[in-house]
C-alpha cells in the first residue's frame, strides 16, 4: 500500500546525489477524491471480463511489462509472466482504469494508492521468490501485489491497517480466483506470528529501522524488502543467515512512514 516512492535508477554510484541518478520516477500521495475500486466479482463474472478483454487492454499491459519494467533490468522470467497475467485494471477504480498501466501510481480510495508497475517488479523480483514459498506482505492496498505474487508462490499472508480497503481487497482477490491469498486487519509492525516463519516479507511503507518483530519471523535464509529511514531512505534486501542478518541497499526511495501502532504515519 504505497502511497508514496521514488525510485532511482539501481545503477548509481551515489545515491545520495541527485545529480547522478539516470531517472527519477515520482509516485506522489494522490489526495483528490476517489471511489473505491468496487465490488469483487465472481469467478464466472471474471472468466467472461477477461474472455472479452479488449486487443488494447492486452497491448497496454503487454507495453507496461516490456517499456517499463524489462527495459528497466527486471529479468526474472515468472516475475515478468505474473505482470502479464494479472490485469492491474482490475485492482483500480472505474475513473482510473483508461490510466491502469501507464508508469505511475494511481488512487484507489481512501487516501491509498496502488504502486507504480516497476516498483512492484523490481522489489517482487528482489525476493528471489520460489514456487513452495510461503510470503508475508505488509500492505494489501487493493490486492494488486498479493496477486502477483500468487502466481509465484505457495501462500501468500497479506496485512492492511485500513480496515474497509482490507475487507474490499480480501473479497476481491477471493472472487477472482487468488485462492492462496490470506487477508488480516491489523498492524503491519507485529506481523503475523502465527503464521511464521516465511521464507519472504515485503514491506510497502518505511520504518525508521528495520522491524525486529518482523525479522523474527522470517525462515533461516528468508529474505525481506524493505524501505527504511524517514526523509532519505533505502530500500533495502536483507537475508537470514547462521552468521546473522546480512544488509543490502538496493535504491534510494521515498515511501509514506512506517511506525510502532499503526502501519503508516498521519499524514
Amino acid at each position: 500500500m504505497s502511497a508514496e516512492a521514488e525510485v532511482k535508477s539501481r545503477s548509481s554510484n551515489s545515491p545520495r546525489s541527485l545529480a547522478r541518478f539516470l531517472m527519477i520516477f515520482l509516485l506522489l500521495p494522490h489526495t483528490l477524491p476517489c471511489p473505491p475500486v468496487g465490488a469483487s466479482e465472481t469467478e464466472e463474472q471474471r472468466s467472461r471480463t477477461d474472455s472479452r478483454e479488449s486487443p488494447e487492454t492486452r497491448k497496454a499491459r503487454e507495453r507496461m511489462v516490456q517499456e517499463q519494467i524489462f527495459a528497466r533490468g527486471v529479468r526474472d522470467p515468472r516475475v515478468l509472466q505474473a505482470l502479464r497475467k494479472v490485469p492491474r485494471h482490475r485492482f483500480v477504480p472505474p475513473a482510473m482504469q483508461p490510466a491502469a498501466y501507464d508508469d505511475s501510481a494511481l488512487p484507489i480510495g481512501l487516501g491509498q494508492t496502488i504502486s507504480q508497475p516497476y516498483v512492484v517488479a523490481f522489489m517482487t523480483e528482489a525476493l528471489e521468490l520460489k514456487p513452495q514459498n510461503r510470503v508475508l506482505e505488509i500492505g494489501t492496498g487493493s490486492g494488486y501485489q498479493a496477486a502477483v505474487l500468487s502466481l509465484l508462490v505457495r501462500e501468500v499472508y497479506s496485512m492492511e491497517i485500513v480496515e474497509p480497503l482490507g475487507r474490499e481487497a480480501e473479497a476481491r482477490l477471493k472472487k477472482m480466483g487468488y485462492a492462496n491469498v490470506h487477508v488480516r486487519i491489523g498492524d503491519g509492525y507485529r506481523g503475523w506470528p502465527e503464521a511464521a516463519p516465511f521464507d519472504a516479507i515485503i514491506v510497502t511503507a518505511a520504518p525508521p529501522d528495520v522491524p525486529p518483530e518482523l525479522v523474527a519471523q522470517l525462515r533461516p535464509e528468508g529474505r525481506m524488502m524493505v524501505p527504511v529511514g524517514r526523509y532519505l531512505q533505502d530500500l533495502v534486501r536483507l537475508r537470514r543467515t547462521p552468521k546473522g542478518l546480512e544488509r543490502e541497499s538496493l535504491l534510494p526511495v521515498r515511501f509514506v512512514p512506517m511506525v510502532p501502532g499503526g502501519e503508516t504515519a498521519p499524514r
